[in-house]
């Protein structure tokens, strides 16, 4: 094809060979409904009954606490994708502004976090199958999610971002719907099978009012409940809403649809999460909750509407896609944006016609292959390590991410930043900045004391405390592993 028949061709789209490079595709309705569906999984769904039980009504507060800081940490890793938006983002931001070192852990930190949730949620949906269709394999049902992700994955950006906004608005209305037949039993005054009315003075009137456990309890068999606990629980149901800074690489218009996106977390986090759930314990009491059942299922089931779980069945079964999908889409990218730092073999930072990255799209798909079949061979394993690594390699990630900004401000000020900021000093620079984290000064040290802190909560619960002891050697393996490629590298 001649160059002038190159330069008429649309280049956003997927379909049309021009010279491989990763395409802008994502348009700001894509970028708007992946960084919503980022926060809203499985743990909203199921998740949420453990993060009620720990602290009562009062998880309301927990959640807005942690979705203060979950959207700092994102305006932190906006700040830089608005001004440099690149492909792997928060390593490549790691690698250009703090160190080669720092952009090789935070890279395989992430990629491997998400290859073990990935591995758990198709691990799991055979189970949402065999709601259905009892009489499939679960490993059946893995394998053909498996092979369908990663195919449409190879398909192009603009085919990974169409399905995430349907997979989202599933999720969306799913809720929204929770919310009106809540608000519809609370108004109409419909009687629920606890004998309770459904009222938000629930809320403070139902065993033990709203905090039941205060900040801190320990309960008589030695485990700890309480405000300060369902942090724990909460923080780690935020995972993925930092994907809007992987996009940003592949984003039409970077400097108006980030911003947009990411400032949209904040209220959707109060209408997704603390919203919903208010909803919640205001029809069904905070102790009725007992996780055996969605709290999604139970509020419907509590005024006799029993299709509820039929309906939450094929909701799941889609965020379960939903997050495999993103997933292997931020892996990919991961391992391309490794690749080119020097952090990652050669072969992973070459792109097809379609502008994919897809020696990292299969190269990710067989190591995620290979976790299901552990899972499946040693739930055990499994469950008790790897899950361990995948919740403390999140707050590894988020502080890593706070950390790299502090570096990328002083880079800035230095006259070293991106772009329209290069050869700009000190404050003008600074002030220059089109999507600045508020508090600059300070909001990142905060961030990283919260994140040490849940670390430390971490301790107190015998769930979690193996993940604490889990990131340390994780954290030595991939020192070593940094220390050995750069070896190899100079030999």
């Amino acid at each position: 094809m001649s160059d002038t028949n190159v330069k008429r061709t649309p280049r956003e789209t997927d379909d049309v060979p021009v010279p491989a490079t990763l395409r802008k595709s994502l348009k700001n309705r894509h970028i708007q409904l992946i960084a919503l569906g980022g926060a809203i999984g499985t743990g909203l769904f199921y998740g949420s009954s453990e993060s009620i039980a720990l602290a009562g009504p009062s998880i309301l507060l927990a959640y807005l606490i942690g979705g203060l800081v979950i959207f700092m940490i994102v305006r932190a890793l906006s700040e830089m994708a608005v001004e440099d938006p690149k492909a792997g983002a928060f390593s490549y931001y790691a690698t250009r502004y703090w160190s080669k070192r720092a952009g090789f852990i935070s890279g395989w930190n992430y990629w491997f976090n998400y290859v073990l949730v990935a591995m758990v949620e198709l691990s799991v949906v055979g189970s949402f199958v065999n709601y259905w269709f009892p009489n499939i394999p679960k490993w059946v049902s893995a394998a053909v999610f498996l092979v369908v992700i990663a195919a449409l994955n190879l398909m192009g950006v603009s085919k990974f971002g169409e399905f995430e906004f349907w997979f989202a608005i599933i999720k969306i209305v799913a809720v929204i719907a929770m919310i009106l037949g809540g608000l519809y039993v609370i108004i109409a005054n419909v009687p629920t099978a606890s004998g309770i009315r459904a009222s938000f003075a629930n809320w403070f009137t139902v065993d033990g009012g709203f905090m039941p456990h205060g900040l801190m309890t320990r309960n008589a068999d030695g485990t700890w409940t309480g405000l300060m606990m369902a942090l724990v629980v909460v923080m780690f149901s935020f995972g993925g809403t930092e994907l809007i800074g992987i996009t940003a690489g592949e984003t039409e218009n970077p400097r108006v649809t980030i911003p947009k996106a990411t400032n949209g977390i904040i209220w959707r986090i109060l209408v997704f999460y603390i919203f919903a759930l208010g909803v919640i314990m205001a029809v069904v009491p905070w102790s009725k909750i007992d996780g055996n059942s969605s709290p999604f299922v139970q509020i419907f089931d509590s005024v006799g509407v029993h299709a509820a779980a039929g309906i939450l069945n094929f909701v799941c079964l889609t965020a379960v896609m939903s997050v495999y999908n993103s997933g292997l889409y931020a892996n990919s990218r991961m391992l391309y944006s490794l690749a080119k730092q020097g952090n990652a073999p050669a072969y992973l930072g070459k792109l097809t016609k379609r502008g994919v990255p897809a020696a990292g799209v299969i190269t990710s798909a067989i190591i995620i292959a290979i976790a299901v079949v552990v899972v499946f061979v040693w739930p055990e394993f499994a469950f008790n390590y790897l899950m361990s690594i995948a919740t403390i390699a999140a707050a590894i990630n988020w502080t890593m991410i706070m950390i790299t900004e502090i570096h990328f401000r002083r880079v800035v000020a230095a006259g070293d930043g991106p772009a329209e900021l290069k050869g700009l000093k000190g404050k003008e620079a600074l002030d220059k900045i089109a999507f600045k984290l508020p508090f600059a000064r300070v909001m990142p040290y905060i961030v990283i004391a919260f994140m040490a802190l849940v670390v430390v909560l971490m301790c107190f619960s015998a769930s979690y405390r193996i993940a604490v002891v889990a990131g340390v050697i994780w954290l030595i393996v991939l020192f070593s592993a940094y220390e050995l490629q750069k070896r190899f590298a100079k030999q």
